[in-house]
């Protein structure tokens, strides 16, 4: 990014101001490009945690922790400069959960899963995937309606509704 800086400085200054506004788009599509990619790696946080709540049948304090604060994350994350639009579409979301990002966010839980007891491929057909993205979809859909103060509370009532949330919320193990 340094060098497109320089690029679009020396571009201004010789007046080349078709290049310095190329330089800008390309500059912008970076930073799109780095937001979208720190979103991914909440969603794969999110994907990894709801996958041990699916097989394991419990929650915890860890995990809830997890899914909030990737939820947080992702909500201060996908909301443009101008506090109107977002990176991500609510109706997006179902595209941007791809095999890739499933993929990895199972690998990644099979070191957990269990004390890591399964391998990926073994995770992956143990697994319901439609509804972990269903799951997924649903706090994400989260940040469109609440507000960044009110986000948490409204997380915390949905872990509830997730398998061992109610003795989560009970303080049962």
């Amino acid at each position: 990014m340094t060098q497109e800086l320089i690029d679009l400085k020396k571009s201004i200054l010789e007046g080349r101001y078709a290049d310095a506004l190329a330089i800008v788009d390309e500059l912008e599509g970076m930073s799109k490009q780095a937001i979208l990619r720190n979103i991914q790696a909440y969603l794969r946080i999110l994907l990894i945690h709801l996958i041990k709540n699916q097989l394991e049948q419990r929650l915890t304090n860890s995990w809830a922790a997890s899914i909030r604060n990737s939820i947080r994350e992702i909500k201060k994350l996908n909301i443009k400069d101008n506090k109107t639009s977002y990176y991500i579409n609510l109706d997006d979301w179902e595209n941007f959960i791809n095999e890739e990002v499933i993929e990895d966010a199972i690998a990644d839980a099979s070191d957990e899963v269990m004390d890591g007891v399964y391998n990926q491929f073994q995770l992956a057909k143990m697994l319901d995937i439609n509804q972990i993205i269903q799951t997924a979809l649903k706090f994400l859909a989260l940040t469109y309606s609440y507000s960044a103060k009110e986000l948490p509370a409204v997380v915390a009532e949905n872990l509830t509704q997730l398998v061992g949330g109610e003795d989560w919320k009970a303080g049962r193990r």
